[in-house]
């Protein structure tokens, strides 16, 4: 996990860079939407800050108190990712809304526009490889933080036609008009994120292709006379964790069985990298082998 804390340091680089980049074009132009994308560069700032730390701590290994390590760590930093760039939209808001009531003149549209330009490009090369890093490493405080600069990316671009429509039209209420759409469409995206993030902390079974990978395995075996039941799967962090009973003769020793399972969890663990595989072993002709297939009981 430390291998990939240079990609949160890249991405705290970039916010404070496009921070000041969009700053000064919001400056230069009095742009209230270049103004609220610069906003946006603050949480963009605290994002990435909070993804550097969060990074570090899942890289801890486990111990007496955390015995399954700290992988979910990086579920935090995308649930205050998902709250920080809702707050951000309501500062876009609350910047916008006088403007509609007064609507203030734009200056320098060229200068302001080729700087916010610049800065949308630096975003969408880091977001570009904080993805792939994210994808390689199986990492969903990346994979946030890339989504978020993403969005950063569409949101300029729609602001910077905005303004350019104000230089051609002469109506101001473009501006306004636009930096509160965009904090529409930023709250979505911060819901969005913490919805995902949530629903890793709330332990949710794995996607379904990769169930379908797992059964795929097992169902094959079922031609030999085994079977299988109480199948679970979570995934923590960039870590997937998967469950489940084996059911096989009863007459099958200790050794044979236990050859078995290795077999089928290195097989799971080669279609998922990054997963750890406990089996337990049952009886198939024992009635109680089949009263544990809730997860309660």
């Amino acid at each position: 996990m430390r291998t990939i804390t240079p990609y949160a340091w890249l991405a705290i680089a970039a916010a404070l860079g496009t921070m000041a980049l969009k700053g000064l074009a919001a400056w230069i132009t009095g742009s209230v939407g270049l103004l609220s994308d610069a906003l946006e560069s603050f949480v963009n700032l605290g994002a990435a800050l909070l993804a550097l730390w969060m990074l570090r701590v899942a890289a801890e290994p486990p111990d007496d108190k955390h015995p399954f390590g700290y992988s979910k760590a990086e579920y935090f930093s995308a649930v205050v990712e998902g709250g920080l760039i809702v707050a951000a939209a309501v500062a876009i808001v609350g910047t916008a809304v006088p403007r509609l009531i007064a609507p203030q003149p734009i200056e320098s549209f060229g200068t302001g526009l080729v700087i916010s330009l610049v800065a949308t490009a630096t975003n969408l090369g880091v977001a570009l490889a904080l993805l792939r890093a994210s994808k390689t490493h199986h990492s969903v405080a990346l994979e946030a933080d890339a989504h978020h600069l993403l969005t950063d990316v569409w949101t300029s671009l729609g602001i910077v036609a905005g303004v350019g429509a104000i230089a051609l039209t002469g109506w101001l209420l473009f501006d306004p008009l636009i930096a509160i759409a965009v904090a529409v469409y930023i709250v979505w995206t911060g819901v969005r994120v913490m919805r995902r993030s949530l629903l890793g902390l709330m332990d949710r079974a794995l996607p379904e292709g990769e169930l379908g990978a797992i059964r795929g395995i097992l169902e094959p075996y079922k031609v030999q006379g085994l079977d299988y039941h109480a199948l679970r799967t979570r995934r923590a962090g960039r870590h997937r964790l998967v469950e489940l009973h084996l059911l096989v003769p009863g007459a099958m020793s200790v050794r044979e069985g236990h050859h078995l399972a290795e077999e089928i969890e290195a097989r799971i663990r080669a279609a998922l990298p990054g997963t750890a595989v406990l089996t337990h072993l049952e009886p198939i002709e024992d009635p109680q082998s089949y009263g544990d297939q809730e997860l309660f009981r």
